[in-house]
Order: structure tokens, then C-alpha cells, then sequence
């Protein structure tokens, strides 16, 4: 099969033909339609997520149909469209697995880290971390709902609740999530690069009541803030903008140091929490919310010899909504 294979850190990707993957007892063997790019990938590529099995097929975003079976999968059939998202599998038997945080899990596997992902035409994959799709979404619109979907919606159930809520970085995620905070009754308030006037325009499309540069004090106070965007500044700016009693989510896997801020900021019981790997939970709770309300993706396709290329976009802030490969038919 083709595959671009990641050999190291600052490394383009290299397009190669691999050996396809064998499924083993429980896993699916999966003939991908589409892969989104997440920035987690940027963050394995430059050397920020340090211990990346090597070489590496990235890609956690993933569509596809499955084309084969190992012999103890159950409840997953031949033919069947499934999404693959960042967790990849768990021990089942911690604590944490046995309370409900299996994304907190110490032996944890992630997709595109662990395990080879979607930036290929095959890839095999655990069927008890494989979910059906709604039919509402083609392949390439479906994509990007596996991690910028879920992170953003994990993100917004532990923004608590409220009327007022900040987006940093109004990328992949936050235009999926802000139709799911306004459906649910939120105000959007969205946070852009300072004089990004397209960013600010696609924020609005969404459903944005305000919009403003990232350092902007919003007209009134929030009462939570979600930041994707992986700049620690964001996070006292953020917590300055908060109303009593707020809740400043940071989103992402990695982010750059978070310089100090006065405790004033965080009295009257203001919160900072971070979101790690989503659940098998999240997952089946936002697929089924998502068509309801129903959420829109905007996905840009490229082919998947053209993952460098879609990489330094989404490194630029070149793409309003999500870059998704697309890899070559295999026919019959």
C-alpha cells in the first residue's frame, strides 16, 4: 500500500509503498477513505511529543471501511463504515479504566503514536475503539469530528455551565464545537490571531456573537474559555477574562510554557484544566449529537501525496475548518 511515513523529528514525510497490515484477533483491518490532520501531528513531527514509535504512519482522524476481520472481532461487520480516533486502546483493568478515565490510562496506545494511523490506504485498528458514523456525513466532512470533534466536545462538558463562552484559536475544533456550545445555549465570544479578518469571518459563520484578537478583553465577562490554540499566553489572558466562579479549559495535547499571573486572577474560584485523549464515552455521546443539531464540518481535501503540503498549511493558519488527505482508490 501507500503510506507517507514520518523516520524522525523535523523530517518531511516521506511518501513510501509498505507492506498492508494484518489485523490481529481483535482488530479490523480498514481500507481508509479519509484522514484528517490534526495539529497533535505537528506536535510528533517537531519533536514536542517525544517518543513516537519510528518509523511512524501519522494520522488519528480516520474514515474508512472495513475490508477485513480478526477472529475475535464481534460486533463490527464486513463492509461496515467506521471512524478511528486518537485512543487506540487501553488496559481495561486500572483503576482509572475501571472508573471511567480510560483516557488518563498509563498504557494507553494513541493512533498515528503508538499505533500507525490513517496517512495510508490500509490500516488496521482495536474494533472496541472503532465507531459507526452518522450517515449524514461523506467521508472527507466526517474526518475531522474524530479528535477535533471529540477533544472539543470533552472540552466543553468540563467547561461546566454558563452563558458566556471564549474560544482561543478558532481552528479544526472550534468551529465544530462552537454550533454544539451555541446549539446547547452558549454566546460564542472568539478569540483570532489579532487582524485576522478571515478567522474572525469563519467565527461568525459559526455562530460567533463577538469576535476579537486573542489579548482582546471581551465586552463582558466569560464564564468559561476553551483555548486551542497551543500558546500558553493565551492562558492567563484567558483566566483575566473570566467571571467569577470560571473555568479555562486548555484543549490541546501540547503547549508552549505558561508564563506566571497574579493570584487575584485565579481567586473567587476561577479553574484551569486541561483535557487528555477523549473517552470511548465522548465519542459515542458526540456522534450521536452531532447530526442531531446537525453540526457542519468545513474540511479541505488534499491528496495524500500532499501531506507535507497540508501540514504547512495547518502550521500557518492557512485553513479555515480542517485539512483531510485523501488517499488513492484501490481498485476493485
Amino acid at each position: 500500500m501507500q503510506a507517507m511515513v514520518f523516520e524522525g523529528s523535523g523530517k518531511p514525510l516521506i511518501l513510501k509503498e509498505v507492506a498492508t497490515p494484518r489485523p490481529d484477533a481483535h482488530q479490523l483491518l480498514i481500507e481508509v477513505r479519509a484522514c484528517a490532520v490534526c495539529r497533535t501531528d505537528l506536535h510528533i513531527i517537531d519533536g514536542e511529543l517525544p517518543r513516537p514509535k519510528l518509523p511512524l504512519i501519522l494520522g488519528h482522524e480516520i474514515v474508512g471501511v472495513v475490508v477485513g476481520l480478526g477472529d475475535k472481532v464481534a460486533r463490527i461487520k464486513l463492509g461496515d463504515r467506521v471512524g478511528v480516533p486518537w485512543l487506540g486502546w487501553t488496559c481495561g483493568v486500572c483503576a482509572l479504566c475501571r472508573t471511567g478515565r480510560e483516557n488518563l490510562c498509563d498504557k494507553a496506545r494513541f493512533t498515528g503514536y503508538d499505533i500507525d494511523g490513517g496517512f495510508a490506504q490500509f490500516t488496521v485498528a482495536d474494533e472496541r475503539f472503532c465507531f459507526p458514523l452518522p450517515a449524514l456525513y461523506a467521508d472527507v466532512e466526517a474526518a475531522p469530528l474524530l479528535c477535533a470533534g471529540l477533544i472539543g466536545y470533552r472540552s466543553l462538558r468540563l467547561a461546566g455551565e454558563g452563558r458566556r463562552l471564549g474560544i482561543y484559536g478558532f481552528g479544526a475544533a472550534a468551529h465544530i464545537i462552537a454550533q454544539v456550545a451555541k446549539h446547547l445555549g452558549w454566546e460564542i465570544y472568539a478569540f483570532t490571531r489579532p487582524g485576522d479578518v478571515a478567522a474572525e469571518a469563519f467565527a461568525r459563520e459559526c455562530g460567533a456573537a463577538w469576535t476579537g484578537g486573542s489579548l482582546t478583553p471581551p465586552p463582558e465577562p466569560l464564564d468559561a474559555a476553551l483555548i486551542f490554540a497551543p500558546v500558553g499566553a493565551l492562558v492567563p489572558a484567558a483566566l483575566h477574562a473570566l467571571a467569577k466562579g470560571g473555568t479555562v479549559v486548555c484543549g490541546g495535547i501540547h503547549m508552549s510554557d505558561i508564563p506566571s499571573f497574579p493570584y487575584a486572577d485565579l481567586w473567587e474560584e476561577r479553574m484551569i484544566r486541561s483535557v487528555a485523549n477523549l473517552t470511548r464515552r465522548d465519542a459515542e455521546e458526540f456522534l450521536a449529537l452531532a447530526p442531531q443539531i446537525p453540526v457542519r464540518t468545513r474540511a479541505i481535501a488534499y491528496p495524500l501525496e500532499r501531506a507535507n503540503e497540508a501540514l504547512e498549511d495547518l502550521r500557518h493558519g492557512r485553513i479555515s475548518g480542517a485539512a483531510v488527505l485523501v488517499p488513492p482508490a484501490i481498485s476493485g
